[in-house]
């Protein structure tokens, strides 16, 4: 059983930057898959970005060359650095665990771009 608890959210202006942080509690972290998830209201929840246990990064094509996600496996916890903000990466962000056919979700951080 894993659980993971999201953090790092909050208001910020356009262009600004936030590091959402997502801690995972139990055993076996570095043999999971983390991601990242968002959800807008009336959207559906869509992928950010990804990490694998050795590393491999994927993004979403809305998010290249400004989102980063980063795993640090002695201290059980992946982050996303978001940078240039946009109004419309605001979002719930839900962080996600899965190592087949195990899949853990957090319970989401708001994130809110807006002047």
């Amino acid at each position: 059983q894993v659980q993971l608890v999201e953090s790092g959210g909050g208001l910020v202006q356009p262009g600004g930057s936030l590091r959402l942080s997502c801690a995972a509690s139990g055993s076996g972290f570095s043999l999971y898959a983390m991601a990242w998830y968002r959800q807008a209201p009336g959207k559906q929840r869509e992928l950010v970005a990804s990490i694998t246990k050795s590393g491999r990064t994927n993004y979403a094509d809305s998010v290249k060359g400004r989102f980063t996600i980063s795993r640090v496996n002695a201290k059980n916890t992946v982050y996303l650095q978001m940078n240039s903000l946009k109004p419309e990466d605001t979002a719930v962000y839900y962080c996600n665990a899965a190592f087949w056919p195990l899949d853990y979700w957090g319970q989401g951080t708001q994130v809110t771009v807006s002047s």
